[in-house]
């Protein structure tokens, strides 16, 4: 089976699995309880989210992993830098679920792994990938044909970087299906990144992603019947980075992931404006709050931050491919 082939099989297994596991899974979630807890502070309408089921993630990581290993077997592909990628995605996704049951066990949003330990965790898992690239040589940040070698900034780059970009997606996750389609469009461009670059073992990873998160859609659209949780967004993060990173095109995720790199730059902003002066730039951050508060709806805010990543996606696929 050609290689092509395999890339859309995984896809469209990591889908159906997704929703299969999806079914069961949500029926555990609810027999047990396991339901989400709203901050204090989120604006007055998510007060009705309370008590959907929450740690979806974990079956949008696990159909992905499982259909990876499928596809990457088949083609004979499963390399040590698709191992670290898999196993980069799964480590994120037990630090996201230690979060979510810790708010789960005493029923407060803000209950979970305090901030310093949560941070702890994601740059101990983000030294897997650094340090192998660093290992392997390849310590140069590159757009097409420019290349500038860090050399030993590399691994410190690549751990603040991939810390980041977990957050950045984790901060996404706060409306019915906004972080799930936003990265169904980035690990879709990231698929055809690593499909041009020669990487078919991350190409295979990144599209059976695609898959599992556009499964998962169908139970996150609004009206949400599950979240993903901190077990989803920060496991998507964490992949979309270290995708980025073993694949050398780590820049080009400041287009592909536009909004992520939006929702965490207005609180950035937020919190330095009201540190500073006293005043807020936004109603509320992050930034698709703001919108929330001006009257957006939830649908129509998705759609319109999902058509932005489509068009900055689109834009770096096709200036990747000029500059390649």
């Amino acid at each position: 089976m050609s290689f092509n082939i395999l890339t859309v099989v995984s896809m469209l297994v990591a889908f159906v699995l997704t929703l299969l596991s999806g079914v069961v899974y949500i029926d555990f979630l609810k027999k047990k309880m396991y339901t989400q807890y709203v901050l204090e502070d989120a604006p007055e309408n998510h007060a009705k989210k309370a008590g959907t089921p929450t740690t979806g993630g974990v079956f949008i990581i696990l159909s992905a992993v499982m259909a990876s290993l499928a596809a990457l077997t088949m083609n004979q592909s499963l390399t040590t830098p698709a191992l670290i990628v898999l196993m980069t995605f799964i480590f994120f996704m037990l630090a996201g679920l230690t979060d979510d049951i810790g708010k789960i066990k005493h029923k407060q949003n803000k209950a979970g792994l305090k901030p310093r330990n949560k941070l702890f965790l994601q740059i101990a898992i983000s030294m897997l990938p650094a340090i192998y690239i660093t290992l392997s040589g390849q310590t140069y940040l590159n757009i097409g044909h420019f290349a500038l070698d860090i050399k030993l900034l590399y691994p410190i780059f690549a751990i603040l970087y991939m810390t980041g970009v977990s957050n950045a997606v984790n901060l996404t996750d706060g409306l019915d299906g906004l972080a799930a389609s936003n990265t169904v469009i980035a690990m879709l461009a990231c698929t055809i990144l690593c499909i041009m670059t020669g990487k078919n073992d991350l190409a295979i990873i990144s599209a059976a992603t695609v898959g599992a998160s556009a499964g998962f859609l169908y139970f996150n659209k609004y009206p949400a019947k599950v979240f993903m949780g901190d077990t989803g967004s920060l496991a998507l993060g964490g992949l979309l980075s270290a995708i980025a990173v073993m694949g050398k095109f780590e820049l080009w995720i400041a287009l592909i992931g536009i909004v992520f790199c939006c929702e965490t730059l207005s609180v950035i902003i937020q919190v330095t404006s009201y540190k500073l002066t006293g005043k807020r730039v936004f109603k509320m951050s992050p930034i698709h709050h703001h919108f929330e508060l001006c009257g957006w709806s939830e649908n129509k805010i998705v759609t319109v931050f999902s058509f932005v990543t489509l068009i900055f996606s689109a834009i770096a696929v096709i200036l990747f491919k000029i500059l390649l």
